[in-house]
C-alpha cells in the first residue's frame, strides 16, 4: 500500500484508505501481508495517493501488479484547490499519466469509467468497488445516548439539527449551506470539518469570513477526528451535503450506517450507486423545500431513516472484503 493521505486530517481519502487497511487486517490477516510504504519487492502495488514518489517508484523492478485508486479526477478538482496557471494544467497531465502508469484502477463510482476512457485508459483495465464503512465505529445510538451526546455537544435536545460535514470548500456546497443556516434561524447547522488544504482551498477568503464570523445558528467545528464523527451523526436530525461534484462521499455512507436522514444535492453520479435511499434536491431552493418538509411531516423523516438503515446494509464491510479478496487474488494472479 503507497498512501499519503494520513498527511492531510479531514478529507475522505483518508477515510477510504484506512478503511480498507483495517478491512484486509481484520479479515485476512494470514492471508495477505500487508506493507504500508515501504519499497520492497511485492505482488501488488496499490497506490492510494498520486505523490510524485510514487509515480517514481512504478518505474522501480519489483513493485508487481500495480494498482491505481482513483479518489478524483481532473475536472472534480475544480472547486476544491486554488491552482494557477500553468501550474494547473501541469498538474491534470500529471494525474492522468499517473493512472495510465497503472496495470489496474479502481473507481468508487461507475461514471468514472467512461470518463477515464476519455482519457485513453481502456474500460477492461478498470474495475468498481464502492466505498465501504466499518459499523463498529459508525453505528446508530439508543435514544438515551443520543442526547446525551447532544447535551455535550452543546446542542439542545428539542432543537432540529442539520449536519454538514467535509471539507469548507466551493465544491463542497459550503456557501448554499450558509444561505440555508440565514434562512432557517430556528434550526441548529453545525458544520463539522475545516480548512484541510489552508489558503490553497477555494474560495478561502470568502469562506474564512463566514466562519470565524457565522450566523447565530450556525456552528464550523474545525477538522474533527473522524473517531468523534459517530457523535456528530447521532446527534443531528439530518444530514445535508450540498456538494456540487463527488466520487462516493464516505460522509454519505457514514451517516447511513448511524441512520442518520440524508439530503442530497442530487447529482447525477449518485443515481448509480445511491438512487432512492436519500431525499433528492436539485438546487438551494429545493433543499429549502425539503427541510420545510421534513420540519413538518415526522413521518417523512423516520421514512428517511429506514432508507438509511437499508442502504447501510448494501455497503457492509463483510460484503466488500469478500469483493476486495477476490479482486486481489485475480490481480495476483495476473501479476
Amino acid at each position: 500500500m503507497f498512501s499519503s493521505a494520513s498527511k492531510v486530517k479531514g478529507q475522505g481519502v483518508e477515510s477510504a484508505y484506512e478503511e480498507l487497511i483495517s478491512l484486509l487486517k481484520t479479515h485476512f490477516p494470514d492471508e495477505f501481508e500487508v506493507r504500508i510504504n515501504q519499497y520492497s519487492r511485492a505482488e501488488i502495488s496499490h497506490y492510494h495517493t498520486i505523490d510524485p514518489q510514487f509515480y517514481l517508484s512504478t518505474f522501480m523492478p519489483g513493485r508487481g501488479r500495480k494498482i491505481g485508486y482513483v479518489h478524483f479526477l481532473p475536472e472534480t478538482i475544480e472547486g476544491s484547490l486554488k491552482i494557477p496557471q500553468p501550474f494547473r494544467s501541469i498538474f491534470y497531465k500529471y494525474i492522468i499519466a499517473f493512472y495510465k502508469r497503472m496495470d489496474h484502477i479502481v473507481v468508487v463510482n461507475p461514471t468514472f469509467i467512461p470518463k477515464l476512457a476519455a482519457y485513453g485508459i481502456p474500460e477492461d483495465k478498470v474495475s468498481y468497488i464502492p466505498n465501504f464503512v466499518h459499523k463498529s465505529e459508525f453505528y446508530e445510538m439508543t435514544d438515551e445516548k443520543k442526547q446525551q451526546v447532544r447535551q455535550q455537544l452543546g446542542i439542545p435536545s428539542q432543537k432540529f439539527m442539520i449536519l454538514g460535514i467535509g471539507q469548507v470548500q466551493e465544491r463542497k456546497g459550503v456557501k448554499d449551506f450558509i444561505k440555508l443556516a440565514q434562512h432557517n434561524p430556528n434550526v441548529q447547522f453545525v458544520w463539522a470539518g475545516g480548512f484541510s488544504f489552508g489558503r490553497m482551498t477555494d474560495g478561502y477568503t470568502e469562506l474564512k469570513k463566514v466562519v470565524d464570523n457565522p450566523p447565530a445558528n450556525l456552528r464550523f467545528t474545525g477538522i474533527v477526528d473522524r473517531s468523534e464523527l459517530v457523535n456528530y451523526y447521532n446527534a443531528a436530525d439530518l444530514f445535508l451535503l450540498p456538494s456540487y461534484n463527488e466520487l462516493f462521499p464516505m460522509s454519505v455512507l457514514e451517516a447511513f450506517s448511524c441512520g442518520t436522514p440524508v439530503l442530497l444535492r442530487d447529482l447525477d453520479l449518485y443515481h448509480a450507486i445511491i438512487a432512492g435511499d436519500y431525499a433528492p434536491a436539485a438546487d438551494v431552493s429545493e433543499m429549502q423545500q425539503q427541510i420545510e418538509r421534513l420540519l413538518n411531516d415526522p413521518s417523512a423523516l423516520k421514512q428517511l431513516h429506514r432508507k438509511s438503515i437499508e442502504a447501510s446494509e448494501k455497503y457492509s464491510e463483510a460484503h466488500l472484503a469478500n469483493i476486495w479478496h477476490g479482486f486481489y487474488m485475480r490481480q495476483a494472479r495476473e501479476g
